[in-house]
């Protein structure tokens, strides 16, 4: 009974696998846009999935200097 459990993912149909690429590509898509914007590569908004590292990613962001910043301060 156990070992079901931990195999759940394996009985997900291909519905469910459309509809989570869906959702992911939805959730990365805007992250990728904004990091481009301010000079980083769309592929770290990979890091936007893996728990914990998100948050550090984030604050990360939010504590670096953005080309806005540089410009106002030359």
């Amino acid at each position: 009974m156990m070992m079901g459990s931990y195999m759940m993912m394996d009985n997900w149909s291909a519905m469910h696998w459309i509809i989570f690429t869906i959702v992911v590509a939805v959730f990365l898509y805007p992250i990728g846009r904004i990091l481009r914007r301010i000079g980083l590569s769309p592929f770290w908004s990979v890091l936007a999935l893996i728990p914990l590292v998100n948050i550090f990613a984030l604050w990360a962001l939010a504590l670096s200097d953005w080309p806005r910043d540089k410009s106002t301060s030359a």
